[in-house]
């Protein structure tokens, strides 16, 4: 017992010696942020600033309509997690739980569109939604993700597997129909994995920036990460602000992750086994 008192102790030293060294950046960059621009650049750097400046906070959000950037970056992040939940969910559903011909050389079609990198397919997303009349819009945004990403689909497909066919079996003997039992059976049971995807999409559209670079024209559609960049200028960068501007966007992810980590682990780990 000795032993592993001592063996678990050194192991969660190390672990806490490598948390330090993975959040230490994050660190500075937080105590950068209270800095004047002449500290933050000064050599040999110091953690600590001379004088603590939270007014730098004000000043970064108000020397832009981050208010606006802000909302649209809530409304393109709400809705296409609202849709790759209801698609990925319906797609897995069926993938899972019904045999049709064809499904599995369907399936193994779907998971090689993970391979083609979005670089390739930007071009000609661009081309037709001009002709949707989308550009400049926050459609290109949202709507693509109403019609479900393979990643996602794999995982919810996976997570279904593992449940029981007693379930349904059950539930159609009290007369349930095909979408109820994927509504009242399933989608409860899916919440682990449901939880996982919202994360991850969440995380993914929050920092999104190459996709609003591409569609967005007008700063009045412009999600954080454009507002952000546009304090990186050809002649100089605003230091002081993008940190300030950094450390906001960042927080919603980790209180995202912070309290979903019990369900990210349930979501990864698999389904109800009989």
């Amino acid at each position: 017992m000795k032993t592993d008192k001592k063996t678990n102790l050194v192991i969660e030293i190390l672990l806490v010696i490598i948390a330090i060294y993975f959040i230490s950046p994050f660190i500075y960059m937080f105590f950068s942020s209270l800095k004047t621009e002449t500290e933050a650049i000064a050599y040999p750097p110091k953690l600590f600033p001379e004088v603590w400046r939270f007014s730098n906070y004000i000043e970064a959000w108000n020397s832009q309509p981050f208010n606006t950037f802000l909302l649209n970056t809530v409304l393109v992040t709400v809705l296409t997690t609202l849709g790759q939940l209801v698609s990925c969910s319906l797609v897995a559903y069926g993938f899972a739980r019904f045999e049709f011909k064809g499904k599995n050389f369907l399936f193994m079609v779907l998971l090689s569109t993970m391979m083609i990198p979005w670089d390739v397919t930007m071009i000609p997303l661009y081309m037709e939604f001009k002709i949707f009349g989308w550009i400049n819009t926050l459609k290109p945004l949202i709507i693509p993700a109403w019609f479900g990403s393979a990643y996602y689909i794999f995982l919810m497909r996976q997570f279904l597997l593992g449940v029981p066919k007693d379930f349904e079996e059950a539930a159609r003997l009290d007369g349930a129909n095909v979408f109820q039992i994927y509504w009242m059976i399933f989608m409860p049971i899916l919440k682990p994995s449901l939880i996982l995807v919202a994360v991850l999409n969440m995380i993914s559209v929050w920092n999104d920036y190459l996709g609003p670079l591409v569609f967005l024209q007008d700063r009045s559609k412009y999600t954080l990460a454009l507002g952000l960049a546009a304090f990186k200028g050809v002649h100089g960068t605003k230091i002081i602000p993008m940190l300030c501007i950094t450390v906001i966007m960042i927080i919603p992810p980790i209180l995202a992750f912070i309290l979903a980590q019990k369900y990210i682990v349930e979501g990864t780990g698999g389904a109800i086994k009989s």
